[in-house]
């Protein structure tokens, strides 16, 4: 890990030397003006913290580091999380070294495998997953050196050491977990020749016949490993490590966040609004009936699942990257056809819906990526959030590295009641 640790306390060093800057020349400058709308809309919009490992543009979709999706679809994660904590992409010696380190790390405690063989059946496998996590908290790094006496300056050291043991940990815990859980079949084993997507691929063992699968669950954990510091996962994860919790913490309190129906749920919502397409309309429906269709749905007071975003007004470059893969490598898929017919529908009828009132009328990354993995017999939609979370951990080890390295304090907003709000509207009349 030397070389990491070496590009990560050097992106440190630059970015405090910003802060200083920032902070010792404009730390009274007013960003903008905070309004009621903002603190009862969930404060959408509003600029309240800084995220050095990505940003969404309205316009452009993520950028990780100041790269866009192009620049990184292609990569292994292991190259993104190296992104996401450096700044830049690592050269040949440092993949080596970081694959080399998270196959070391891979191996799960036995006690967990009893534990999760323990769990009922019926529980939901996001609930295995964030289970897990929190079982091996005891093997936080962190918090047996907090407990000795660990230094300010070092915080941000032990917080990547426990990121690289969970996220080694990752693939194998949630194959493990989908084994146990949908198919009570034996475990299959690490594999240190495989990287860390295409373990996870193997350890799953779904689809052994198409070698494309691999290559959709490394987009797919890509795709999927940050956007900004605000979002619901992201954001509580930095909550919580803030208060020092160790990332194990941090990370399960993510994950709650994100098996929500409004963030991780979302794209099983899109998968199931296909499958009743194609209940009511059958396995081919033409853009015609498509149209109709989604009339109905509006008209009934529904939305199109997949479609809007709170931050892209244009079709989310990640929906872009899967539709690329889904024409390259499965076509044929009726479902993935469907996918790609509302697509030519839906922004149309959104545009002018209601006069127009709906501001991001695009699809957004859900709108497909549950299509492509049912595509290749991942037919739980359960695991899918799973799917997401073990991608968004990524992120949330990246940002609180960061975060620690540049000693952020706790976060802690002041709330106001309606009655503070009621006398201070009433003083502005």
């Amino acid at each position: 890990m030397k070389l990491l640790k070496a590009k990560v306390k050097q992106r440190i060093e630059y970015l405090c030397k910003e802060i200083t800057h920032i902070y010792e020349n404009h730390s009274d400058k007013v960003l903008g003006d905070v309004t009621i709308k903002h603190l009862m809309g969930g404060m959408r919009g509003l600029k309240s913290m800084v995220c050095n490992t990505s940003f969404v543009d309205p316009y452009k979709g993520l950028f990780i580091s100041g790269r866009e999706i192009p620049e990184f679809s292609e990569k292994l994660p292991e190259e993104v999380f190296y992104l996401l904590c450096t700044g830049t992409f690592p050269n040949k010696e440092e993949l080596e070294e970081l694959k080399d380190e998270l196959n070391q790390r891979a191996e799960i405690p036995q006690y967990l495998w009893t534990f999760m063989r323990d769990l009922p059946k019926e529980m939901h496998p996001m609930t295995m997953f964030n289970l897990g996590i929190l079982a091996m908290e005891g093997l936080s790094v962190f918090k047996e050196k907090y407990e000795s006496g660990l230094k300010k300056s070092e915080y941000w050291e032990y917080t990547l050491e426990d990121s690289l043991n969970l996220i080694a940990k990752l693939p194998a815990l949630a194959a493990g977990i989908y084994r146990i859980h949908f198919l009570d079949n034996e475990l299959i084993a690490h594999d240190d020749s495989l990287d860390w997507s295409g373990n996870l691929a193997n350890m799953l063992g779904i689809n052994t016949t198409h070698k494309s699968f691999a290559d959709l669950v490394r987009l797919y954990l890509v795709l999927h490993c940050d956007h900004e510091g605000g979002n619901v996962s992201a954001f509580t994860a930095r909550v919580v490590n803030s208060a020092l919790s160790n990332i194990y913490y941090a990370t399960s309190a993510g994950l709650n966040g994100l098996a929500g129906p409004l963030h991780g749920l979302a794209n099983q919502e899109c998968l199931r609004f296909i499958k009743r397409i194609h209940k009511k309309l059958g396995n081919t429906p033409s853009q015609k009936e498509l149209h109709k269709y989604v009339l109905e749905v509006l008209n009934s007071g529904n939305i199109i699942p997949g479609y809007g975003h709170a931050v892209l007004r244009v079709t989310d470059p990640r929906f872009t990257a899967f539709s690329e893969f889904g024409d390259k490598h499965c076509s044929d898929s009726l479902y993935f056809q469907t996918v790609k017919n509302l697509f030519a529908v839906v922004p149309e009828i959104l545009k002018t819906y209601k006069g127009g009132k709906i501001t991001n009328p695009w699809p957004n990354v859900d709108a497909i990526s549950g299509t492509l993995l049912y595509h290749y017999g991942m037919d739980h939609f359960d695991f899918y959030t799973v799917m997401f979370g073990i991608s968004r951990t990524l992120g949330f080890c990246a940002q609180n590295t960061i975060a620690r390295g540049l000693n952020q304090p706790i976060i802690r907003p002041k709330s106001v009641t309606n009655e503070w709000l009621k006398n201070f509207i009433g003083e502005m009349k």
